[in-house]
């Protein structure tokens, strides 16, 4: 900054008197600071009479930009000090009644009993000096319960006396932590549910996905809840709809699945429970694959109101069940293992839950009391690929216009 050109006062009063406007470069605020200084020395502020303080105090605002208070409060200061320096802010502090050795004393006192509680802790404390006698314990004899506990959240508490506890799963004694092991055999399940969100307090319908494993035939229902009350009939009916006998049930680890209830219905059925095992998101990544790819696709993902969980389940069993089984293909995965045992996946086929079925060697031991190849077969052959896809559409649309109607009525 170049203050050589201030000049004198008559200099400083002809430039106050033009009409252009100057404007005051600096890098910072102490630069402004030191150049007030330096103007107010040079001109002998002290010594000025009254209209040459006031030019002054002009030439001043007009150059700096500052208001007449914050200018006046500088020219004072100057005065007062002979300095013109920013404040520095102190945020003002209580005075602190326990140091750092009482912090220290409260952590060994705590690690030795437990961490008990504060009202606990604090009455050990008066014990230890009025009981005891112990010196140390002056100051924290007389603390409160609240400033015991803020001392706990201290820094240099937590270093002295930090305890964490992991959280404790619960244990449940319900099916078996393992990935099933169908080896080529239709009827080892998989099973998830899928919600349709809540809207304004009121609670959305649930689907209930249940895909084999090994021919990916695929059930899905819906239920307005998932408690035991309206679960088991549903699972029952889904567990009925299947052409062959059910010998594996794999779920994840919820509780709507994980309960007596459904332990009593699988064993009565002579089903295996089995459920996923900790980060191995595979164990039951087909029903989630079919959960994107058949119910998000043809359902969406808003909001549906546990009302029309019968109209949707109806929807379900006589047009998406019979459409995803006997119309539409899905991938079938060929596993490759490479030379340093690494296994990836390979898709070269694509083919319908029925095909697969039909095609596998235990199809005619594994049918269902009652359901024949033969019927099946028809049942697949009663539309084309497209027919049963435009019927399905079809009767989606009636459906999604109910629930529209529904949802303004």
């Amino acid at each position: 900054m170049d203050d050589s050109k201030s000049g004198s006062l008559e200099q400083m009063r002809a430039f106050l008197a033009g009409s252009g406007e100057m404007a005051f470069a600096a890098q910072g605020r102490q630069e402004v600071y030191e150049w007030v200084e330096r103007t107010l020395v040079e001109h002998e502020y002290g010594s000025l009479d009254k209209p040459g303080k006031g030019l002054l105090r002009q030439y001043l605002m007009r150059m700096t930009g500052m208001s007449r208070a914050q200018v006046t409060r500088l020219i004072a200061q100057q005065q007062r000090t002979g300095r013109v320096r920013a404040t520095v802010y102190e945020r003002r502090k209580f005075t602190s009644r326990y140091t750092t050795a009482d912090i220290t004393l409260l952590a060994y006192v705590d690690r030795a009993h437990g961490n008990l509680s504060g009202p606990a802790t604090q009455r050990i404390l008066e014990r230890e000096h009025s009981e005891y006698g112990q010196a140390a314990y002056q100051r924290l004899a007389g603390i409160s319960v609240a400033h015991l506990y803020r001392l706990r959240g201290t820094k240099a508490y937590r270093k002295r006396n930090a305890s964490y506890q992991p959280t404790r799963p619960t244990k449940v004694p319900i099916g078996e932590r393992r990935k099933p092991q169908p080896r080529g055999v239709p009827g080892f399940l998989r099973i998830d549910t899928v919600h349709q969100g809540d809207q304004d307090g009121r609670k959305g319908l649930y689907h209930i996905n249940a895909v084999d494993e090994v021919t990916q035939w695929e059930v899905v229902a819906a239920t307005p809840h998932i408690s035991e009350l309206w679960l088991l009939p549903v699972l029952e009916a889904m567990l009925a709809q299947f052409p062959f006998e059910i010998r594996g049930f794999h779920s994840d680890n919820g509780s709507e699945f994980l309960n007596y209830s459904v332990v009593g219905m699988l064993e009565k059925l002579r089903i295996e429970q089995t459920k996923s095992r900790a980060y191995r998101s595979g164990d039951n990544g087909l029903v989630e694959a079919k959960n994107g790819a058949v119910i998000r696709k043809h359902i969406g993902f808003g909001h549906i109101d546990a009302k029309f969980a019968v109209a949707m389940d109806d929807f379900h069993r006589e047009h998406l069940n019979p459409y995803v089984n006997f119309h539409r293909p899905s991938a079938v995965a060929r596993v490759v293992t490479a030379a340093n045992g690494k296994r990836r996946r390979i898709y070269e086929r694509w083919a319908t839950p029925f095909e697969l079925l039909r095609e596998s060697p235990h199809c005619p031991i594994c049918l269902r009391p009652g359901v024949s190849l033969a019927e099946l077969e028809g049942i697949a052959q009663r539309q084309s690929d497209t027919e049963a896809a435009l019927a399905m559409q079809d009767a989606k649309r009636q459906l999604m216009l109910k629930i529209e109607r529904g949802k303004s009525a």
